[in-house]
């Protein structure tokens, strides 16, 4: 089956992870994928483990899937990668701002080479004033604000268990170069596209974000709970903690049915969502006695067929084991090497997986073939 990107060829000087991840994705989709590697060491990410499979980190297995690998040293033979980005349609770098321009890859000497090239450029913090800092994850989320948010009232700043400022500049960067392909369908020629760590972050905090934007006002750590839904928290069922999220009038009430607690929606002090907000610490109290008479997966039965959003707190393992009995089908296996699907499901043009994550170099002889052509 012909992927929706067929056709397409995608420099991929990117490596950790904002960039692997968003030139996944267009491998997915049928783009080839060629990705420019050190010699001798490749992707950093080759060596963060453990944990292994098979003798390679886990790490880098999950983001370079569908890909093709040369090991080009950019200082000695950056006219092999001026003839791949001369050939491809897409270029992808995370590079320190200057350090493409200083090889001789940059933009504007690349696009006289290929004007339809679309170039995508990852940084941390821009190409301006913020060139100098590292664009780790961590530093945006800690900068960024997200740490801010995240964790308890009373505790120090707390970061997401993965690297989520990286996965969101990857999801940005394959949009922005999605929508420049567009754009050069329709003129024929490409542009530059440039997404920052920072900038994804500030995007992305999206409620918090606006309410400072908007408002003026500056959002604090609040643990599980949210700052202007209740109850929308984690509660203490008889033998686990449950998520509830009920983020209207309406499925209030049906929670209180379902806990045959109808006295609290009947109660003025929670009527409304406004008033709840401002009640929370007795509400809260009220729910978690009404459900520390079940199970949280009795809970979860329970409210679940009153039309209550809830769900108890799983770890991969069961949340894998979730998306399977939903028929989302979680993961895929290539080659015998486990890998997470494509969450975008096309009716026409479906991601296919078609070839592991490559040995470092492995495709060298392939690359230099076609661009010998």
């Amino acid at each position: 089956m012909t992927g929706a990107l067929s056709g397409l060829l995608v420099a991929d000087f990117s490596r950790v992870l904002a960039g692997p991840y968003a030139t996944m994705l267009l491998a997915d989709m049928g783009a080839e994928v060629v990705k420019v590697e050190r010699p001798g060491a490749g992707d950093d990410t080759r060596a963060w483990g453990p944990p292994y499979a098979g003798g390679e980190a886990t790490y880098f297995l999950g983001v370079n899937r569908n890909k093709r690998s040369i090991a080009l040293d950019l200082r000695a033979d950056v006219e092999t990668a001026r003839a791949l980005a001369a050939r491809a349609d897409v270029l992808v770098e995370n590079f320190r701002p200057g350090t493409m321009d200083r090889l001789g890859l940059g933009y504007d000497a690349l696009r006289e080479l290929n004007p339809g090239l679309v170039y995508c450029s990852i940084t941390g913090f821009g190409s301006g004033e913020g060139a100098g800092l590292p664009g780790y994850d961590l530093i945006a989320q800690a900068v960024g604000g997200l740490m801010s948010v995240t964790g308890e009232p009373d505790g120090p700043g707390t970061k997401a268990g993965v690297a989520l400022v990286d996965v969101i500049t990857g999801l940005h960067a394959a949009l922005g170069i999605l929508a420049a392909l567009r754009h050069r369908d329709e003129s024929g020629a490409g542009q530059r596209v440039e997404v920052s760590l920072l900038s994804s972050l500030l995007s992305a905090l999206t409620n918090h974000a606006s309410a400072y934007a908007a408002a003026g006002v500056v959002p604090r750590a609040m643990g599980n709970r949210h700052p202007s839904i209740v109850p929308y928290e984690v509660f203490q069922a008889a033998d686990r903690p449950i998520v509830i999220a009920a983020g209207n009038d309406r499925q209030f009430q049906a929670l209180c049915a379902a806990l045959e607690r109808p006295d609290l929606a009947g109660d003025p002090r929670y009527a409304a969502n406004a008033s709840r907000v401002a009640a929370r610490d007795t509400l809260v109290a009220e729910l978690n006695a009404a459900l520390a008479t079940r199970t949280a997966d009795d809970w979860f039965e329970r409210l679940t067929a009153a039309g209550v959003p809830c769900g108890p707190i799983n770890d991969l393992a069961a949340a894998f084991a979730l998306a399977e009995d939903l028929g989302l089908e979680p993961a895929v296996r290539i080659d015998g090497v486990g890998q997470v699907a494509n969450p975008v499901r096309l009716s026409a043009t479906p991601p296919s997986y078609h070839r592991p994550p490559p040995a470092l170099g492995q495709d060298d002889a392939w690359v230099r073939e076609i661009l010998a052509r």
